[in-house]
């Protein structure tokens, strides 16, 4: 059976729905995950072998000589924008305004496991590795463990879902490319300003963006998938006809 054959075998469900575009996400989106996991691996390998402290001080050592006072100010408002208290307060605005204006509600429930557990998650990382930060000031929400940073994957959470949510909705394209990019900006200047203060080593931060990446990811994809089953009037009795007929 040549190529036009078996798409001309398809159920007329699976041809509308163009499946082999979220597949195809998915897949993108599985490496992605990939890639964070080994990445936190080989943190988290390095931290337990206690590697990772010259790696940590080279960064450390390079942001050293932009320190200034005017800067400082900048950095303290930003690292608000990863803070317990601004995460729960835009979170909340995010749900009210997916309740009132979408009614949306499987991804108000996916928003709040993703924040949820999130930060459950954040916490039982930091208390199984331990690591003492490299300065404690809790000025700057800056207490307890170190490794994971919780500014760094709380951030990632909250402002990488409201990313998709925007990229999901009908905006504009143009919308959404400024959307995606304002959200990675926000993202990396919270975990520079972590870096910046002296609460939290480089490590930290970049193994936060891997738990963070890793979460986001299955929250997304669970969505997706319920959402997709959902809309979908593709049946599993579809499904094995398509291989039925591609083997026949």
């Amino acid at each position: 059976m040549n190529k036009n054959e078996f798409f001309s075998t398809l159920p007329g469900a699976l041809k509308q729905k163009k499946v082999w575009l979220p597949l195809l996400l998915n897949a993108l989106g599985l490496l992605v995950a990939i890639l964070a996991i080994m990445l936190f691996s080989e943190l988290a390998e390095e931290i337990l072998e206690k590697e990772t402290l010259q790696f940590d001080q080279s960064i450390i050592s390079a942001i050293d000589p932009i320190r200034s006072d005017g800067l400082l100010n900048v950095i303290e408002v930003i690292t608000e924008l990863g803070s317990v208290w601004w995460i729960t307060v835009v979170s909340i605005a995010t749900v009210a305004i997916l309740w009132f204006k979408k009614r949306d509600g499987w991804s108000i429930l996916f928003f709040i496991i993703a924040q949820a557990a999130g930060g459950l998650l954040t916490k039982v990382l930091k208390h199984f590795f331990a690591r003492s930060r490299p300065s404690v000031d809790a000025a700057y929400d800056a207490v307890g463990y170190s490794f994971p940073s919780g500014h760094a994957m709380g951030s990632f959470l909250l402002y990488g879902f409201i990313g998709y949510l925007i990229v999901r909705s009908q905006r504009g394209k143009a919308t959404k490319w400024i959307s995606g990019l304002l959200v990675l900006l926000f993202i990396l200047m919270i975990g520079f300003s972590r870096i910046y203060l002296g609460v939290h080593y480089p490590s930290d931060v970049l193994a936060g963006y891997a738990a963070g990446t890793l979460w986001l990811f299955v929250c997304i994809f669970s969505l997706e998938w319920v959402l997709w089953m959902k809309r979908s009037s593709i049946s599993f009795g579809s499904v094995r006809k398509v291989f039925s007929s591609k083997n026949s």
